[in-house]
């Protein structure tokens, strides 16, 4: 972004108040963007007590300059460790290939990280002030009247304001009740009415810190992550992070009859009880000695859950004072590690758009997410694919995924591999009312698209 397209905001706005629905992590970054940016918001997440659940998530250049701008890079690096690799084995623990990461940081100016996912949750919880979030407040519907939108909670409450982001997952019922408007209108394309494709269903968890005697790999100071391919369409895989912690994830490959049957039950993270699933992997080997039963041992049950992945890229992700983010309208497969990555540059974005507007007019609110959806739409969807293409790679048991996964690993030279990678780190969107983070690596960065609009005696963030 050139410096002459940065302008000092003086001038007092009228800016809409805007309800997120969901404290996941695109809900929290972008209550965080408004908090700096003095945006009225208020989250509401259907959740009665805040658990994060998940396992590992990995991070690089097209988010972190994000978190450098908002002056958390730091505390994100302690819960973290730089990645270096993905390794893959078969069930008897033969070693088949590697995905090489150590020359992202070369083209890129960052490493590669991975952390457990509550530790990130917790970081960017702690940055909200609490009174801004409403829990046991389920979305069961939405309607527009007099210039405001309103949330009819199962609770019998009601909110209301002026924009009202659907932040609430995959099975988000801000969308729904969007959809169902729009449908009774005839405004709802045909795409947007159909079911997700569910490909896996999975189970994850992060264990208490190990014994690095017991796991000598934990003793590095980078990261590791092993990933097994076994029979039946199972697979399963280990990840370390910081506090010599491990983080571990079981998918079962679901075939097309399996995944029609699935396709109407609940696939929201939940810490449910699972012993069929746990019975079934436990005697198979760990890559890194013993069994998988010894580091399901080591793990409390509120940190495991289990969820049905699926995906499905959504058409429609706003319609007059609504918008979708994250999984609510991009739901993406996790192999390649980009889902989330995903909804906060959706957050960005967005908050991006919001904050340049002139003011709380319906027809600046529309500008607004309209370019919100021409920037980020055909960047989400060439990362729904990759998203695909990357899940066959590390857990598709198909003879066709087994056939795809042996010519990447022994025939693709790893220097195409790498042009891919940095192909898709070069979109890096940043805060616009912030100073941007000066472009690191030799890799190619693609130019901010948001006006900029750089706050004057800009104060130096302080967590809540």
């Amino acid at each position: 972004m050139t410096a002459n397209m940065s302008v000092p905001v003086q001038e007092q706005r009228s800016v809409p108040t805007v309800m997120i629905v969901g404290a996941g992590l695109g809900g929290l970054l972008l209550a965080i963007l408004f908090e700096r940016a003095n945006i009225p918001y208020h989250i509401y997440e259907r959740a009665t007590v805040l658990r994060p659940l998940g396992s590992a998530m990995t991070m690089g250049a097209d988010i972190l300059p994000v978190f450098e701008q908002l002056g958390l890079l730091e505390e994100l690096k302690q819960i973290s460790r730089p990645l270096s690799s993905l390794d893959l084995y078969n069930k008897d623990m033969k070693f088949l290939g590697q995905i090489n990461l150590k020359t992202r940081k070369a083209v890129t100016g960052y490493d590669s990280i991975i952390f457990a996912r509550p530790k990130f949750h917790e970081l960017l919880l702690r940055q909200v002030p609490a009174h801004k979030i409403s829990l046991g407040k389920k979305v069961l519907s939405s309607e527009e009247s007099d210039g405001r939108i309103i949330i009819n909670c199962s609770d019998n409450t009601k909110y209301e304001g002026e924009i009202l982001v659907g932040a609430d997952g995959a099975y988000s019922g801000v969308r729904q009740s969007l959809y169902k408007r729009m449908a009774e209108t005839d405004m709802l394309p045909k795409v947007d009415q159909e079911g997700f494709s569910i490909g896996y269903v999975s189970m994850v968890g992060v264990t208490s810190p190990q014994d690095p005697e017991k796991y000598p790999i934990l003793k590095d100071s980078y990261a590791h992550f092993s990933q097994v391919l076994g029979d039946d369409n199972c697979s399963w895989g280990v990840q370390s992070v910081a506090n010599n912690q491990i983080c571990w994830i079981l998918s079962t490959q679901l075939s097309p009859s399996d995944a029609k049957e699935q396709q109407f039950r609940n696939s929201e993270w939940g810490p449910e009880a699972n012993e069929a699933m746990i019975r079934k992997y436990r005697d198979f080997l760990c890559p890194w000695g013993g069994t998988m039963g010894d580091i399901f041992d080591a793990t409390v049950d509120s940190l495991t859950s289990k969820v049905f992945l699926e995906e499905k890229a959504f058409k429609t992700w706003y319609h007059s004072r609504t918008v979708l983010l994250g999984d609510a309208c991009h739901k993406m497969l996790p192999g390649a590690g980009v889902g989330a990555v995903n909804a906060m540059q959706d957050a960005v974005v967005l908050a991006n758009c919001l904050f340049n507007i002139p003011d709380n007019s319906m027809k600046n609110i529309t500008v607004a997410l309209q370019g919100y959806y021409r920037q980020r739409y055909p960047r989400s969807f060439m990362q729904f694919r990759r998203s695909n293409g990357m899940s066959k790679i590390l857990a598709g048991q198909t003879w066709m995924e087994r056939a795809l996964r042996y010519v990447l690993l022994n025939y693709i030279p790893d220097w195409v591999q790498q042009r891919s990678f940095a192909k898709t780190l070069e979109y890096r969107p940043q805060i616009a009312w912030l100073p941007l983070v000066e472009t690191r690596g030799s890799g190619h960065v693609v130019p901010q698209e948001c006006a900029r609009r750089v706050i004057e005696q800009q104060q130096p963030p302080q967590a809540v």
